[in-house]
């Protein structure tokens, strides 16, 4: 194992790498911006080197300086987290350069899966079901004659990045010519390549990802299926495993369908094979090579600390976990908890944190990047904390999730804490009945985030006193 790891990201991400390293008995450095200077992150870990201003351009997207840091502290590997440079190539080619250990795949298995079109040839060819669609597309009239053959509707996808950027439904040859070249600009500008296929639009479609595990010296494992499919504009807000609709068996071809995917590109340490899933059947999507947001509904689920499996793997340690001892035992669900405000379209709210008070209690677990009242910075993600909870069955976890939400007191900055009480509380989420199409097909989430929104000051302020027990239980019983 390293003595030292450098962790290059921040927030909660960075802390929980930390706390990995702190139980291996791992040295961590954490690198921070400026801005990021009395970070909890920053003042947890055993060191931390400042590397530029608050604009991530930079600061924790300078390789240079990460690597220099690395090298000035001794740090034999960099755990890149989430977002900024975990799927960056020539980062884990200049860790490589500098004989440091990049904690991820190898960029050529990072280069397979970074493009879609091509990724799509390699799944083929591997034989994992993906949607029908067509290659990269050189004009309109290609694209024409493409979708005859897959049948409208269709998506136009950038075959670059990710989120979806650039992507459009066509309905018809008309929506189809005006949406190709939409997609294209949008996907020059946002990751300089205009680049974009067709895939056949799946009806009722959820996002449905599998967690592998990729050791150096051959085995690979799956960890089951995360639901991902609540969404908003293609950014995940809730997730849960297992998924309310994969029964064993599907899950067992799911995960071999991962599993293939990854051998097929040589892939190494944690990474996530996403599909779509309809109607009992499921398409390969597109892989992130990289620890995912949502890692701990699976960890709570499976008992396994995947950073440290991440860690073991990128010093060369084989997997020592069986295919057939990874069931999921209970149900874990996550809600990601953002400094936005929903009743304003989710406008970010940036600001000071005046009280902070995390909740607790069985089945309850907080990866936040606040220890205390600080501020929220304007110039990164909203998100503050992921809220996991884990229980026997999904009617338990549900339970557990409203309770812990109820006593989550976040005051100074908005948050969007009442919206996921007003998505707890939605019959056809309590029934499983998902799509990625959830949100905008329940309108009335917004008018019941309004009414949480006053239900949840009253009970914030009694949880504030502590003295006075009465007024909780009042507040609580108001709620209910």
């Amino acid at each position: 194992m390293f003595d030292t790891v450098l962790v290059a990201n921040r927030g909660e991400i960075a802390l929980r790498v930390i706390r990995a390293c702190r139980d291996l008995g791992v040295r961590s450095v954490a690198v921070h911006s400026e801005a990021d200077a009395g970070a909890a992150f920053a003042r947890l870990a055993d060191e931390a080197v400042e590397i530029g201003p608050a604009a991530p351009s930079q600061s924790y997207l300078r390789i240079d300086r990460i690597v220099e840091a690395a090298q000035r502290t001794g740090a034999q590997a960099i755990h890149p987290g989430y977002g900024f440079l975990s799927e960056n190539q020539a980062f884990a080619r200049a860790c490589a350069e500098a004989g440091i250990a990049f904690v991820g795949p190898p960029p050529e298995a990072m280069a397979a899966m970074g493009e879609k079109v091509p990724a799509r040839r390699r799944m083929e060819a591997a034989g994992v079901p993906v949607v029908p669609g067509s290659g990269a597309l050189r004009d309109v009239e290609e694209a024409i004659a493409a979708a005859e053959r897959v049948g409208y509707p269709v998506l136009i996808k950038a075959s670059a990045g990710g989120g979806g950027i650039g992507m459009r439904v066509a309905g018809d040859e008309a929506e189809l010519r005006s949406g190709l070249e939409a997609a294209r600009s949008t996907a020059e500008r946002a990751f300089g390549d205009s680049t974009v296929f067709l895939e056949r639009y799946v009806e009722e479609p959820r996002h449905i990802e599998i967690q592998v595990l990729a050791d150096a010296h051959g085995t690979i494992v799956h960890l089951g299926e995360r639901e991902c499919s609540i969404q908003r504009r293609h950014q995940k807000v809730l997730e849960e495993s297992p998924s309310p609709v994969i029964d064993p068996e599907q899950r067992a071809r799911m995960g071999e369908a991962a599993i293939t995917a990854a051998r097929a590109v040589g892939y190494v340490n944690a990474g996530t094979v996403e599909f779509i899933h309809s109607r009992g059947e499921f398409f390969f999507l597109e892989m992130n090579t990289r620890l995912q947001v949502e890692h701990p509904v699976t960890e709570e689920v499976q008992g396994v600390d995947l950073v440290v499996e991440q860690l073991r793997i990128a010093a060369g340690e084989p997997l020592l976990m069986r295919q057939e001892a990874l069931v999921p035992r209970g149900w874990s669900i996550e809600c990601r908890v953002n400094a936005e405000d929903p009743l304003r379209d989710f406008m970010p709210t940036p600001g000071r944190v005046t009280v902070y008070r995390e909740p607790s209690g069985p089945g309850v677990r907080v990866d936040s990047s606040l220890v205390v009242a600080s501020s929220v910075s304007p110039h990164y993600d909203p998100m503050i904390a992921k809220l996991i909870v884990w229980g026997p069955t999904r009617e338990a976890a549900v339970a557990r999730m409203r309770r812990a939400l109820r006593e989550y007191v976040i005051r100074g900055i908005t948050t969007n804490i009442p919206f996921h009480l007003a998505l707890l509380d939605e019959p056809d989420f309590v029934a499983g009945r998902l799509s990625t199409h959830f949100i905008p097909e329940h309108p009335q989430l917004v008018e019941r985030t309004a009414e949480w929104v006053e239900r949840k000051r009253t009970l914030d302020g009694a949880l504030r006193d502590g003295a006075r027990i009465a007024a909780v239980g009042a507040a609580i019983a108001v709620t209910m």
